[in-house]
C-alpha cells in the first residue's frame, strides 16, 4: 500500500495545485461579473460555460490524450487553461468571458482525465478503493482550501488571476518529473441516455439532479454572497463551508445506503436538501432587511449541512445505478453518468440566475429547494410504482467520489480489471436473437465507442 501511495505522490500534489488554481478562479470569476453590476442571468450564462467545457470535453478529451500521451496532453491542458486565467484580467465582457470559461472547462476535464487514468494504472484490486478515496479527499481539501486565496489581493486587481494561472501552471512540474509510466490512453466509451435510463431511471434522474444543485450553487453562491453585501473573506468561508461540509456524511448515508433501501436514502439526501436550502432562502430574506452581514455566520452554517447533503447525491445515484449494471460496464455506465451530471450542472447556473432576477439573491436557494423536492418525489415516485430492488447483500457497495470526470470509474473497486473493454457486434447480436452460432465467436474484443 505505501508503495502504490508513494508512486502516486507527485500526481496528488499536481492534482491539488491545479485544483487550487481552478477553485480560486471560479469563485474570483463570479466575484467580479457580480462586482461590474451584471445581471444575475448574465452571470449565469457566463458560469453555465465552464460546465458546457466540462461536457464537451467528456465527449472527446479522451481522444486528445490518446494522441498526444498523458504527460504532452497534461501539459497542453494545464498550458491553455493558464492562459485562459491569465486573460480574463484584460478585458471584462460576457461574451468574451464566456469563450475563457468554455475553454477552462474542457482543459480541467482533461486534467482530470489524464490524472485519474494515470492514478488507476498505478492502483491494483487490494488498493483502488483506498487511492480513490484519498484522491476524492484531495479534490475537496484543494478546493475548499483555495476559496482564502481570495483574500491576498483586492478582487480588482491582476494578481488574483495571476496566482490562479501560476498555480495551475506549477502543477506541471511534478507531473513532467513523474517516473510513474505513461497509462494506457483512456478510451472514452460510454452509454447512451436511453439505455442507462432503462436500466436505472433513479441513477440517471439522480446524476441530473446532483448537477443541476451542484453547478447553480458553485456557478451563482459567489453571486449570491456579493448580493447580500458579505466581504471576500464571508464568500470564501461560505464557499469552502460547504465544500468541505460535503465530506461530512460521506461514508455514514454511504454505509446506510449499503444496508438499506437505496432510493429511500436518495429520497432523505433530496428531503436534506430541499430543507436546507429553504432555510437559507428563509435566512437571506430575512437578512436583505437587516445591515449586511448580520446573519452571516447562519448562512454559513446552513451551507455547510446543505453541503453534507448536496455532495452525497452523486455517488448515491452512481450506486443506485451500479446495483443493476454489470461490474465489466462499470466505466461506460459511468461515463453516460458523468455525461448526464455535466447536462444538469450546464442548467444549473441558468436557470438558479433567473430565478435570482426574479426575486433577488435568496432565489438561488429557492431554485435549489425545487431541485431537492423533485429528488425527493421522484425517489418516492420510483418506490411506490414497486421497481425491481435487489437484494441488500447483492447491492454494490456505495464508494465516496469526486465529481470530475467518467476516468475516476476505473479507480471504482467495484468493477473489474477488464472493464476497459467490451465486445460488441451486430452480427453475433443478430445471430444471438436467432438462436444460431456466433459467427464471430472466439475473436478478441473490439475497443468501441458507444453513443
Amino acid at each position: 500500500m505505501g508503495q502504490v501511495l508513494l508512486s502516486v505522490v507527485s500526481l496528488l500534489v499536481g492534482t491539488s495545485v491545479f485544483l487550487m488554481g481552478q477553485g480560486l478562479l471560479g469563485t474570483l470569476v463570479g466575484l467580479r461579473m457580480a462586482g461590474a453590476g451584471y445581471a444575475d442571468s448574465v452571470s449565469g450564462l457566463v458560469m453555465a460555460a465552464y460546465f458546457l467545457g466540462l461536457a464537451l470535453a467528456a465527449l472527446n478529451s479522451a481522444r486528445v490524450i490518446a494522441i498526444a500521451g498523458h504527460i504532452r496532453a497534461f501539459a497542453v491542458f494545464a498550458t491553455c487553461f493558464s492562459a485562459a486565467t491569465l486573460a480574463h484580467s484584460f478585458h471584462l465582457d460576457p461574451t468574451y468571458w464566456f469563450v475563457l470559461r468554455l475553454i477552462e472547462g474542457y482543459c480541467m476535464c482533461g486534467l482530470f482525465m489524464c490524472v485519474e487514468s494515470w492514478l488507476n494504472e498505478r492502483s491494483t484490486n487490494d488498493t483502488r478503493g483506498t487511492v480513490l478515496s484519498i484522491y476524492s479527499i484531495t479534490v475537496y481539501g484543494a478546493q475548499g482550501a483555495a476559496q482564502f486565496l481570495l483574500n491576498l489581493a483586492p478582487l480588482d486587481s491582476f494578481l488574483l488571476f495571476a496566482l490562479a494561472s501560476i498555480l495551475v501552471s506549477v502543477a506541471l512540474v511534478p507531473v513532467a518529473l513523474t517516473r510513474v509510466p505513461a497509462p494506457t490512453p483512456p478510451t472514452g466509451a460510454r452509454f447512451g441516455f436511453l439505455r442507462l435510463y432503462r436500466i436505472s431511471p433513479l441513477g440517471v434522474f439522480g446524476c441530473i439532479m446532483s448537477g443541476m444543485v451542484i453547478g447553480a450553487f458553485y456557478g451563482m453562491a459567489p453571486v449570491f454572497g456579493a448580493k447580500m453585501g458579505f466581504s471576500v473573506n464571508d464568500v470564501a468561508t461560505l464557499m469552502a463551508a460547504v465544500i468541505i461540509g460535503g465530506v461530512v456524511l460521506q461514508w455514514p448515508l454511504g454505509r446506510f445506503s449499503d444496508r438499506f433501501d437505496r432510493r429511500l436514502v436518495i429520497a432523505g439526501v433530496g428531503c436534506g436538501i430541499a430543507v436546507a436550502a429553504l432555510c437559507l432562502a428563509g435566512v437571506a430574506w430575512a437578512a436583505a432587511l437587516m445591515e449586511p452581514r448580520t446573519l452571516v455566520w447562519a448562512v454559513i452554517g446552513l451551507a455547510a449541512l446543505f453541503g453534507a447533503f448536496s455532495f452525497t447525491l452523486y455517488p448515491l445515484a452512481l450506486a443506485q445505478a451500479n446495483d443493476f449494471i454489470e461490474p465489466h460496464e462499470l466505466v461506460p455506465a459511468s461515463g453516460g453518468l458523468m455525461l448526464a451530471y455535466s447536462f444538469g450542472a450546464v442548467g444549473g447556473p441558468l436557470a438558479a440566475s433567473l430565478v435570482m432576477d426574479a426575486v433577488g439573491p435568496a432565489g438561488l436557494w429557492a431554485f435549489i429547494a425545487c431541485g431537492g423536492v423533485l429528488t425527493l418525489c421522484f425517489s418516492v415516485w420510483r418506490m411506490i410504482r414497486g421497481a425491481p430492488l435487489p437484494e441488500t447483500e447483492d447491492q454494490g457497495n456505495y464508494q465516496m467520489m469526486a465529481r470530475t470526470t467518467a476516468a475516476i470509474a476505473e479507480l471504482d473497486p467495484r468493477g473489474e480489471d477488464d472493464q476497459l473493454w467490451f465486445e460488441f457486434d451486430y452480427q453475433a447480436q443478430t445471430a444471438a436473437q436467432s438462436g444460431m452460432e456466433n459467427p464471430h465467436a472466439g475473436d478478441p474484443p473490439r475497443q468501441i465507442w458507444s453513443t
